[in-house]
This record gives structure tokens, sequence and C-alpha cells, in this order.
């Protein structure tokens, strides 16, 4: 017989005595943001929401940082003396603002969508299931869109197969955070998040920020060289600042991306679109029907103002509360003082019985009739049926999801690893209650 990997089996050791509390022993009460499922980095306990690709993030701020540095310490100094004391001033009060408008937009909530737990999936995935119940024999399959009227106009609300749900208008998925967002404009890279309903009034403004900065900079700097060179020429100008001619560059080649970036995010605002919204063409002629925006406010005026000065509405995520476990799994194990826990997958145990598992059937798109998918020994079943959403329907029905089994300490030593044979006799002695077989908390009673 071959022995089972040594990590399926977990072991934690009971307090001596009944009612003795060993507080090394606790679990740890876990955050939010700890166990959050999206891609995106947490700092500050969860105070700090990014993406995990945050590389060109801090080149950006490295960018901003050496050449705004450069302007005050080669430039500053010359033009407040032969020009005015304003321009080191100026200068000051735009940098604060450009990386204050940055930070605001890199560590913020862009507008996540929380996903739908459990309990709301399934009733999800039921509606849409009762189409079909009144065609016995043949497959539909359900439908994954909605429709709903905006002023007139029809939206189409689709189904988000990672979040589980209806994704709320203007909203969508990204690719990157695995999230979805409300107003999602578009991920940029270079604020290290992505840009939604919550930020992205803060992006625009960073974006004009910097291009007022950028052409500040570069227009200050010419000016130096240009004094400089009138008691020389312009070559020993350069000669003698030569950290002026670097900045010279770097605003250079910035400042046409900058200026055409925050003309464009100028028509968006005053058009009241996304940048997503633009590329796919949302609101433009299709198929001979005129489309218009049901979102815009009806004047530039108003889309502006609702865009810059409209409330910032709540972060829909709880980043910093604490997770409550399960009261299936808290009952359980609380009623388990004096045992050790182990947990064992299911598929490494020979039983000639017949299981639940083996009882349960689907009827697939093509209308054959299918087992469900064993496991393939590698992890539990629910490692493959995390991308099979009639897999996970079938166990949350069964209620078998979060359930924890545990094997009686007298039954079977700890140890780093365990053989079939020591399985079979564990299930062989064993009462009712405890002939289960757990696997990373999908239960199975023989």
């Amino acid at each position: 017989m071959r022995d089972l990997p040594a990590y399926t089996a977990v072991y934690t050791e009971a307090p001596s005595k009944i009612g003795e509390i060993n507080l090394d022993k606790m679990p740890k009460k876990l955050r939010k943001w700890e166990v959050f499922p999206g891609k995106n980095r947490f700092h500050c306990n969860g105070r700090i929401m990014m993406a995990r690709q945050t590389g060109i993030f801090y080149l950006t701020c490295v960018l901003i940082v050496v050449t705004s540095g450069l302007f005050f310490a080669f430039d500053c100094f010359y033009l407040a003396v032969h020009v005015t004391p304003a321009i080191p001033a100026i200068g000051a009060v735009i940098f604060i603002f450009v990386m204050a408008t940055l930070f605001r937009t890199s560590f913020s909530d862009p507008g996540v969508i929380p996903r739908a737990t459990p309990d709301e999936a399934a009733e999800i995935e039921r509606q849409m299931e009762i189409p079909n119940a009144g065609s016995p024999g043949t497959y539909r399959p359900p439908p994954r869109t909605r429709e709903v009227v905006v002023k007139g106009q029809v939206v189409k609300l689709k189904y988000c197969f990672t979040c589980k749900i209806f994704r709320p208008p203007r909203a969508s998925h990204c690719s990157l955070c695995d999230n979805c967002v409300e107003r999602f404009d578009h991920h940029c890279p270079w604020v290290g998040n992505c840009v939604g309903r919550r930020n992205y009034r803060y992006f625009y403004l960073f974006i004009l920020s910097l291009s007022v900065l950028c052409i500040y900079i570069f227009a200050c700097v010419l000016t130096h060289l240009i004094l400089r060179a009138q008691q020389d020429n312009f070559l020993n100008a350069m000669k003698d600042s030569p950290a002026s001619v670097l900045e010279l560059v770097i605003c250079f080649f910035s400042v046409w991306s900058l200026i055409g970036l925050a003309g464009f995010h100028s028509y968006l605002v005053s058009s009241e679109q996304t940048t997503n919204e633009d590329i796919k063409g949302s609101f433009t002629s299709k198929r001979g029907q005129e489309s218009f925006n049901p979102y815009s406010r009806g004047s530039i005026f108003k889309n502006c103002m609702t865009v810059l000065c409209g409330p910032t509405p709540p972060s829909l995520l709880d980043r910093r509360g604490f997770v409550i476990p399960d009261s299936s799994q808290t009952s359980d194990m609380g009623t388990n003082t004096n045992c050790d826990q182990v947990m064992i997958p299911v598929d490494t145990v020979n039983n000639s019985n017949v299981t639940k598992h083996d009882m349960i059937s689907y009827q697939g798109p093509d209308g054959v009739m299918n087992k469900l998918p064993p496991s393939n020994g590698v992890g539990p079943p629910t490692c493959a049926g995390r991308k099979n959403h009639i897999w996970d329907m079938t166990l949350n029905q069964l209620n078998y999801s979060g359930r924890y089994g545990v094997l009686p300490t007298t039954a079977i030593k700890v140890q780093s690893s365990y053989t079939t044979d020591d399985l079979k006799s564990v299930v062989t002695h064993s009462t009712d209650s405890e002939q289960k077989i757990v696997s990373r908390g999908v239960s199975t009673d023989f």
C-alpha cells in the first residue's frame, strides 16, 4: 500500500483538561484584507490597497521626485535671484499637489465590488436555472445577461463567473486585479492601481497637475539656460548646468504624452464617459440604431462638476473588519475538546462502499448525463471544482462545504504520513459520527 503524502495530515493539540484555555493554541483573528480573494497588496493593516504589479508605480515616483529635485537644487536658486522668488514657491505647491493626488489614486479602493457569498451565488444560479425547468429532457445554457433600462436606454448586465454576480451598469472585471470595479475606467500601471468610481477624480487631477508641472519645469529650465547664455554662449551655459539639460530631456519627451492623456480624459469628463466605454463604443451608432449616453448630465459644465465636485461613495469593502468563522465549523470543533484534529483527503482511502459522491450526476451542455469529476489524487475535489459551478452548487445543496470531521486521538497516532491500512482500521473501529474523512473543509460520510 502506498503512503499518503505528508502534507495531508494536520495535527492540533488539545488542552489537557476540559475547560483549560491554551492561549498559544487559540486561532488568530484574521482581518478581511488578509483573506481577500483579489490580486491586491495591502499595507498599513489594510489601510492601503494597491495592485500586485507596483514596479512601474515606483518608476513614476522616481521620475517625478528626481526631476523636481534637480529643478529645486540647480535652477530655482538662480531664478529666484535673477527673476522672482515666487518661482520656487509655485513649483513646490504644484509638486506637493501632484504627489498628493498620485498617492490618493494609488493607495485607495477604486470601487471594488465584493464577491457573492456561497449562499448568494447558489441563489443566483437557482434563478438562472428556472427557465430551463419547464422543458425536461432538453438543456439550454442559462442566460448570462440581464437587461435594465436607464433613461430609456437598454443596458445589459453581464454575469461575472469569478465574482458570481451580475455586474452593475458601467462596472467591469479587471483581469490584473481580479476584481469587479464600479465605473471601471482602466487599469493604470503607472499609478499601480485600477481607476474606477472612487479614485477617477484624483487620477484626472494627477495627470492634469503633472502636465502643468512638466510644462512649468521645462519653461523655467529653458529660461535659466537662456539667461546664462546671455553672459556667454549657449553651449557653455549647458556645460555650467548639466542637470538642467537632463531636466529638459525628461520633460521634453514626457510632456507630449502627458498633454495628450490629459486632453483625452478632459474629453471623457466633459462627455461623462469612461475609457472602457469609449474604446468599446458603447454609446455610438451600432447596426443603424442611434445610441446615446444615459449617464450624461446634459451639459459639459454639469458633467465636469459631477466628476470633480461630486461626493465620493464609501468603500464597499470592510478591509479592516475581522473574519467571522462559519457557525458549523465553530460548533463541530468546539465539541471535541480532547481530540487531535486530523484532515486527510478522501480520494486516498480505498473504500468498497458507494459514497454520495458516486450517486450524484448532472446533465451537461450536450444533454448527456455525467458523473461528478473524481479527484485525480493531487488534491481534494474542491480544487478541480472551483471552476465548475455545477460541482460547487451540488456541494452547497448537500450542505457539505465548511464541515469538519474529527478522528479521535485513541484511534490513530499522529504521524507525518499515514498508510491506507491505518485509515481502514480507523474507519472500522470508529462510531457512525466519527466515520468522516475530511479534505480541506469538504466532508464525505461513508
